[in-house]
């Protein structure tokens, strides 16, 4: 059976996780250097490759430190990958740079404009809660705007009952997927940037007429058939999607756990002493030590 994501899509993600990993320096022109990047391989081989990397930018890599730049950076990486996409239908978008109180990406259509958020999560993350997915946040970080969109991986989301959905409902917050975006980049190309700008709309529209619940098959029902009501040519793209949406899953977690045996079996080859500097290195209990002797007496009891 012929694979819907192809080996030059899985060698692509590979390569974009080195680079990511191996940045350094100033975190905000590194930022920058990959949305540029992005937008550079984007116009030169075309959306087919933006939907490449929507199929498989959902999880963070496990190669990744916890809060390190690269972490910090790759969900820059999915900040750009959604900004590229509202671009690819036809709409006008931008990566903010504001850290505080903004949503990371706005985009503007002709009869309406949004605000938008990324989302990924690590595989081996056992705990997500509502926080996690800022759904409440993004209502907040609308400043005026009708619309505001988060973007998740779907296999990381809850299938059965959560708050995010009641919330997204009553707080007019569409949660979406990479997957759902690969479509709607596939329909523009198939139909035209107007009519998928009109579908993407639609989108926005039916999550406020949808009756506040926690059931992940009533929010998903709603949406989705919003999506496949309204052209025929979608359900043979909704196919695809997927197909694609399966395969993505088996090769995320063949890159997470090729990663992690290789990290045991490099523990396991360890001196006893190597084994325990690492120990030291991973507790950051040295730069804990820096951070401490670095703290004095500043003087604020003596002012009078």
């Amino acid at each position: 059976m012929t694979k819907i994501i192809s080996k030059e899509a899985i060698k692509r993600r590979q390569s974009w996780v080195t680079k990511i990993g191996k940045l350094s320096g100033n975190f905000a022109q590194n930022a920058k250097n990959i949305e540029e990047e992005l937008n550079k391989e984007i116009k030169k081989f075309g959306n087919d490759i933006l939907i490449d990397h929507l199929r498989l930018c959902g999880n963070i890599p496990e190669s990744y430190r916890h809060d390190s730049s690269e972490e910090k950076l790759y969900s820059k990486y999915t900040d750009s990958l959604i900004c590229s996409t509202y671009k690819a239908i036809g709409l006008k978008s931008v990566v903010l740079e504001e850290r505080v109180d903004v949503a990371d990406v706005e985009g503007f259509a002709k009869k309406f404009s949004f605000v938008a958020d990324a989302k990924a999560f690590r595989l081996s993350r056992t705990a997500k809660n509502q926080k996690d997915f800022k759904v409440q946040a993004m209502d907040g970080w609308k400043h005026g705007k009708p619309f505001a969109m988060v973007v998740c991986p779907i296999y990381q989301l809850p299938s059965r009952t959560s708050q995010i959905y009641q919330q997204a409902i009553t707080r007019n917050v569409c949660v979406f997927t990479y997957s759902h975006l690969a479509l709607l980049v596939k329909y523009a190309q198939e139909k035209g940037n107007a009519k998928a700008e009109k579908l993407l709309h639609e989108v926005f529209k039916i999550v406020p007429t949808m009756n506040p619940s926690k059931s992940a098959a009533d929010y998903w029902v709603g949406l989705n058939k919003t999506i496949l009501n309204h052209s025929k040519i979608i359900m043979d793209i909704w196919q695809s999607e997927k197909l694609a949406a399966v395969e993505s899953v088996e090769i995320s977690k063949k890159e997470a756990l090729k990663f992690l045996a290789s990290e045991r079996e490099k523990i396991m080859r360890m001196s006893h002493d190597e084994a325990l500097k690492e120990l030291i290195k991973a507790s950051k209990i040295d730069s804990k030590i820096k951070v401490i002797n670095k703290i004095s007496d500043n003087g604020l009891f003596g002012l009078k």
